[in-house]
């Protein structure tokens, strides 16, 4: 495991990752802080975990469509596209946890 050290709406934190994932792991979350800075620079949502909230829902409504009959999921089951969903909170969870020994 290696630790990454991200910036997220002004907020730093240090993730753990495995090795050879780091680049992976720095896209998502450059492609986060870019949703939540969005939507707290659009002046509707106030407060850091309503905006997470809502820029996770319009992540997982963009990863759904994908779904579309034409989408890179098409060939998948409902089932199977909520089994790589789970596959990604576990993953989320597993490089969020360290961050929370450090509080």
């Amino acid at each position: 495991m290696s630790q990454l050290n991200v910036t997220i709406m002004g907020q730093s934190y240090k993730l753990a990752c495995k090795e050879g994932e780091e680049a992976a792991l720095q896209q998502a979350v450059s492609y986060l802080d870019e949703k939540m800075c969005a939507i707290r620079d659009g002046g509707k949502v106030k407060g850091n975990d309503r905006i997470a909230v809502m820029a996770a829902l319009g992540i997982a409504a963009e990863f759904l469509s994908t779904k579309t009959h034409n989408g890179p999921l098409s060939d998948m089951t409902l089932a199977e596209v909520k089994q790589k969903i789970s596959a990604m909170h576990t993953v989320l969870d597993a490089a969020l946890a360290p961050q929370e020994n450090l509080f």
